[in-house]
């Protein structure tokens, strides 16, 4: 079918195209024009007074909907994307926990089915192993249970039991990781930094041996540290002043303003992700849930719009969606919505090496597009020319 979006503010990596027409069909973006004109059997869709940007693509998300990808069911992955897609997500990269290792293999066994099947929510790029190699004092609401070293046995099995991971997180100072880094690299799967206590020798090693990325700055990673009375750049430190990527959990909680400008100020928007991390509890009610799979999951509390450890003393992810990471960027980072869009759809389409065909309205590209107002409410969501959420638009003028 043949689409052509009319009369909204179109938002590609080069300018905003105020009353602009975008026409696609079969999935492919065939041209952008500022002014409109005249598509023969095109299912127009107006867009007046929105704008129309490229899908945000979430690299790092857990669950939402009431499910959460460690659930290990296809059901279970099928709803989280329908419901990340309903707040604009057209790409997301399922995340898991730090687990067993066959509750990790049912977890690849789940996303190979769903992907198969997946046609109403956002498309499944691939699987993201958050763990199980960390430093234990860095494990925020990881469960202690299941942390442990890198092990070559083990990752080696994970890796050729499975061609569907893209990218793979650790605490690059523990024993084996850099190893480890270097088989990922080799694989040509991401390697990212994250709930670590490492200093900046270390992630400059880890940096140039495999590691690029660094996991949902600021949580669980170190700071400045003195030792000895002499003071230390820690991971923090190190990711914001080597050209390493960083991801932000833009919830506007795990990350308060200043901070969330001090790190655009740095890292500009072309090395930044925005993430959600978000859990099952995303687009649900708060109160209690479980991070996790529901068979050996932590409990938490979701309040103050946030997951919480029972105790309060840690987060245990977000409930954000992604057009909320949108705004927050604008409205308490000061950022411009065009950037704004970039850190959630551009940049982490490179990152994840899909930049060639997803992350920007340019013709030739996937039609992946959501239309959102003023206010940030998504009304349209198209992955690959699909229709898979519709709030409030006007098609044909009805």
């Amino acid at each position: 079918m043949r689409y052509k979006l009319t009369n909204g503010t179109i938002l590609t990596p080069f300018r905003a195209i105020p009353n602009g027409t975008l026409v696609f069909e079969n999935g492919t973006i065939l041209g952008l024009h500022e002014r409109a004109v005249d598509v023969p059997d095109a299912v127009e869709i107006d867009a007046t007074g929105q704008f129309v940007a490229p899908g945000f693509i979430d690299i790092h998300v857990h669950g939402g909907g009431g499910s959460d990808f460690m659930d290990g069911t296809q059901d279970a992955f099928l709803r989280i994307a329908e419901l990340h897609a309903r707040y604009g997500t057209t790409s997301l990269v399922p995340t898991t926990l730090t687990a067993e290792l066959d509750d990790l293999l049912q977890t690849l066994d789940a996303f190979e089915a769903a992907n198969r099947v997946n046609a109403k929510g956002a498309t499944l790029l691939g699987m993201h192993l958050e763990g199980p190699y960390f430093a234990l004092s860095q494990r925020g609401a990881q469960d202690p249970r299941y942390i442990r070293h890198p092990d070559p046995a083990e990752y080696e099995r994970i890796l050729s039991y499975s061609s569907s991971i893209v990218r793979w997180s650790a605490a690059p100072e523990l024993d084996g990781a850099i190893a480890f880094g270097q088989r990922l690299r080799q694989k040509g799967i991401l390697a990212a930094i994250a709930h670590t206590d490492a200093l900046y020798d270390d992630v400059l090693t880890a940096y140039e041996n495999g590691y690029s990325l660094a996991t949902h700055l600021y949580s669980g990673m170190s700071g400045v540290t003195r030792r000895n009375a002499f003071r230390y750049a820690g991971t923090i430190e190190s990711a914001l002043l080597l050209d390493m990527d960083v991801e932000l959990i833009g919830d506007g909680i795990h990350l308060p303003a200043p901070l969330l400008k001090l790190v655009y100020k740095i890292k500009g928007p072309d090395r930044i992700a925005l993430i959600t991390d978000a859990m099952r509890a995303a687009g649900m009610p708060e109160g209690e849930s479980m991070l996790g799979s529901l068979k050996n999951g932590l409990a938490v509390i979701v309040e103050d719009g946030v997951a919480k450890l029972p105790d309060r003393t840690a987060f245990a992810g977000s409930v954000a969606t992604t057009n909320q990471l949108v705004r927050n960027m604008v409205k308490l980072a000061d950022v411009s919505l065009p950037d704004a869009v970039r850190m959630a759809s551009t940049t982490p389409a490179r990152i994840m090496g899909v930049d060639t065909r997803k992350g920007s309205l340019v013709t030739g590209k996937d039609a992946d597009i959501v239309l959102f107002d003023q206010d940030f409410r998504v009304n349209a969501t198209f992955v690959r020319g699909k229709l898979v959420y519709a709030n409030s638009i006007l098609v044909n003028g009805q």
